[in-house]
């Protein structure tokens, strides 16, 4: 992971590709979104959706996890050339979350970060807050899915 200094507004990352299955739909709304449009194909098609939905949660979660996992890699190839990793801090929130089309059985979803604004932080010296916007578009060229989050990032020095 890059330093405050290291990173611009408009950096953009690909951070990969989910494909939602309707046995991973399904698993995952029967643990943490157990609503109709979500676990049986019939309700799904006789619903606002037209067919088997994934849950946004759902969306949300495979989005995070492709993050982490794209994190991991580039700090790995980093760590590799010999180059310090920054370790980033803790979220303090996000705002912004849409779902924007539904996700349906069979779709693969790509997530893109676009890095939007930073900042010094005013109350942890040492530490920079980016702000970042995360996408996600469907194999059709259609966003279903939208987040802005911040993040604290040590200044090159003071963290990692």
């Amino acid at each position: 992971m890059r330093f405050f200094e290291d990173i611009s507004i408009g950096l953009r990352r690909e951070i990969g590709s989910y494909t939602f299955t309707a046995e991973a739909i399904k698993t995952f709304a029967a643990k943490f979104d157990p609503q109709r449009f979500h676990l049986d194909e019939e309700e799904g098609k006789n619903s606002l959706f037209g067919g088997l939905a994934a849950s946004g949660w759902h969306v949300g979660s495979a989005c995070m996890s492709l993050l982490v996992a794209d994190g991991q890699r580039l700090a790995k190839e980093a760590a590799a050339r010999g180059e310090t990793i920054a370790v980033w801090g803790p979220s303090p929130g996000f705002r912004d979350l849409r779902w924007i089309k539904p996700v349906l059985a069979g779709d693969t979803v790509s997530f893109v970060s676009e890095v939007t604004d930073k900042r010094v932080s005013s109350s942890r010296p040492g530490w920079g807050i980016l702000q970042g916007r995360t996408t996600g578009t469907n194999q059709r060229g259609e966003q279903v899915y939208s987040i802005t989050s911040t993040a604290f990032v040590p200044m090159r020095g003071q963290g990692g």
